[in-house]
């Protein structure tokens, strides 16, 4: 059976977007921080590139939430279509989960956003139906993730621990009721270190 994946950056104390999040500032206040392992510092090493390569490993489809396709709230009032210009990085549909309908959105590169409003089940079981044996990610955000760990549908976790301290945020684990994983691979560097984790 294809695996269903995920992997997210997060700081020491939970946090994977710092607070005062905004169009000008979607990762939060310090939020870039948790991911210069992958975004240009010069520090990174050959850890940080395996872990990039597990992060960008190509999937069948992806699921996420609406505040990580973009900063609009309520009705889609205008033509927003993600935050990674004309070829997002994904290559393969994405499910984005919504409480407003919305018509699919195609892009360059092979991705189209399709817009799901009934809720994570629904949106995963259109990521299955369209990833056949390529397996699904869940992109994030937090939201996102949370409501997949409850679920009990990622079957390999990588979580990507920035010794950063960011006091406040989007927390991860937050409402999390377990977390039924073993780590199977670690590396590391001064930037991060990655952990992977599967089902126990």
């Amino acid at each position: 059976m294809p695996l269903t994946t995920s992997h997210m950056s997060i700081s020491l104390d939970g946090f994977v977007a710092g607070p005062d999040q905004a169009r000008d500032n979607p990762l939060g206040t310090r939020g870039r921080e948790l991911h210069g392992w992958h975004i240009g510092d010069p520090r990174a090493n050959e850890a940080d590139k395996i872990a990039a390569e597990w992060l960008m490993r190509p999937r069948g489809a992806y699921v996420m939430g609406r505040n990580m396709f973009g900063p609009i709230r309520g009705d889609w009032d205008e033509d927003w279509k993600g935050w990674w210009g004309a070829e997002p990085p994904y290559h393969a549909p994405v499910f984005v989960m919504t409480h407003y309908e919305h018509e699919p959105i195609p892009m360059e590169g092979g991705t189209t956003f399709y817009f799901v409003t009934g809720g994570f089940d629904a949106a995963f079981a259109a990521a299955q139906e369209a990833a056949g044996d390529q397996g699904v990610d869940i992109a994030g955000g937090a939201s996102a993730v949370r409501q997949a760990l409850n679920a009990g549908v990622i079957d390999e976790f990588t979580l990507d621990i920035a010794p950063v301290l960011l006091h406040s945020g989007e927390r991860m684990f937050d409402g999390v009721e377990s977390f039924d994983y073993e780590p199977v691979e670690v590396l590391h560097s001064p930037l991060s270190t990655h952990i992977r984790y599967r089902r126990a």
